[in-house]
């Protein structure tokens, strides 16, 4: 009879198979899609040698495979498609978290107008992965007049739901004729994961349709009311939407939720954090991510904002370089917990595609757990990531560069710093406007106190 220790590693080891996640072969992968923007007027543009329609009056090179100064043309989104297929060609399911238009005046669209680009552009993501649950959320482009989305039944709504009728449930229709947003188990046999796919246009400072209710569409009141049920379930949920709450890292004190429903969001996460296992918004364009904390001040909930594919340069005031490479990301994630288990982002370097005769090349741009040294993408490992890029210059700058998929490269100096690190850290208007103030004044406090102690040593060396 062989001695009990021998048996103490094999033991430890089948241990650590159960209490690892996705351990036992139960981790899964989906691919996270954002702000396509398409431009359908592009090529002919292009072709005539005229701005795109999305580039407005501002005037550049218009390459093969798009430009930094327009929306997507169809042959940047087919490379886009092409490169999840060949990438991740059977994803457990898509999140498709909206903003199709191309940013043009109004009336260069209309209804009908948004709803064909929103038909072609889910043709293209049927065609990519058939047969694949879709989880869609509508971004604030996706609507005449952008951006005012009511709280109520329309006929975009209406129209969008049937042409997303194969990726919806019975249960769904109704709820997102009503609203355009909805709940749905995830797939697989026992699964215990939720989708919960929002309307968070409703609550955008651009819109004025909901400007002054409480809860537009009542849809607040569903949230909790799902949560709490999902709770009772024992389910893990995931929340997806397009418009985040907070404020924008390029550009100081631009919040997208007007001040109540950013509050109420706030709360909601707060009471409700254990049951939600991550949020996955867009709309930035930009790859960054969101901190939430109880009152005690533990993190207990991650936002992961996803760059966008569209390399659209903002015309928002006060922001500058503000383009990005087109970016797609692939979320490992355990299937039973929801646990994010890594995040895998893949770019497409633009200047140097529309230099070349052959087809773009996606290449991977980095993984989570890899560039920033954490076990994970649960709150507490994303927490270690913004304690490392607040801290040290060299994450800092990493974090700088994955923003904006390495479009911009530039050093990432103090205002800067602030900026993004107060915005990833405080969701809360109060608590962000004191961070910024606390860590400017303390810049400005420590510039002047360098500047007097140059001065000091130059009045003692010789002269």
């Amino acid at each position: 009879m062989q001695p009990v220790g021998q048996f103490v590693p094999l033991l430890l080891l089948c241990l650590l198979a159960v209490a690892l996640p996705g351990a036992d072969g139960a981790s899964g992968r989906f691919w996270h899609l954002t702000d396509l923007h398409w431009d359908p007027g592009y090529e002919a543009a292009a072709a005539a040698g005229r701005p795109c329609p999305s580039g407005g009056e501002r005037t550049g090179p218009a390459g093969p495979w798009g430009s930094y100064l327009c929306d997507s043309p169809w042959s940047l989104l087919r490379s886009a498609a092409r490169a999840m297929r060949d990438r991740l060609a059977t994803p457990d399911f898509v999140l498709w978290t909206g903003d199709d238009t191309p940013h043009v005046p109004n009336e260069q669209l209309g209804e009908e107008k948004v709803l064909h680009i929103i038909a072609n552009l889910t043709s293209l993501i049927k065609e990519t992965f058939p047969g694949t649950k879709v989880y869609a959320a509508m971004g604030n482009h996706d609507f005449h007049p952008k951006n005012q989305f009511p709280g109520k039944e329309h006929r975009i709504y209406n129209q969008t739901a049937e042409l997303w009728r194969p990726w919806l449930s019975d249960a769904s229709l109704p709820l997102f004729r009503a609203g355009a947003f909805y709940s749905e188990k995830l797939p697989g046999p026992g699964s215990r994961g939720r989708m919960v796919v929002l309307n968070t246009n409703l609550y955008y400072d651009q819109n004025d349709e909901t400007a002054g209710e409480e809860d537009p569409g009542g849809q607040f009141q569903w949230l909790e009311e799902t949560l709490t049920k999902a709770s009772r379930a024992d389910e893990k949920v995931y929340i997806v939407g397009h418009v985040p709450p907070g404020f924008f890292e390029k550009k100081r004190g631009k919040p997208w939720f007007r001040r109540g429903f950013n509050e109420r969001y706030l709360a909601i996460v707060q009471r409700h954090h254990r049951v939600i296992a991550a949020q996955f918004f867009g709309h930035h364009h930009t790859d960054s991510f969101r901190m939430f904390y109880s009152d005690t001040g533990a993190p207990i909930s991650v936002m992961f904002l996803a760059p966008g594919v569209t390399p659209w340069k903002t015309t928002l005031p006060g922001v500058s370089n503000g383009a990005n490479n087109p970016a797609i990301r692939v979320i490992d994630y355990d299937q039973d917990t929801l646990q994010v288990l890594d995040v895998v982002t893949y770019y497409l370097n633009l200047t140097r595609a529309n230099m070349m005769s052959s087809l773009p090349v996606w290449e991977e741009e980095y993984r989570l757990t890899e560039a920033f040294q954490v076990p994970d993408g649960s709150a507490s490992s994303m927490q270690t990531v913004l304690e490392r890029i607040w801290r040290d210059p060299h994450y800092l700058q990493l974090y700088y560069e994955f923003n904006s998929a390495r479009y911009d490269l530039e050093l990432c100096k103090q205002e800067c710093r602030v900026d993004h690190l107060c915005a990833i850290r405080e969701v809360d208007f109060i608590k962000y406007n004191e961070c910024v103030k606390t860590n400017s004044s303390a810049s400005a406090a420590g510039s002047v106190w360098l500047l007097v102690f140059c001065m000091f040593l130059g009045l003692l060396s010789p002269q």
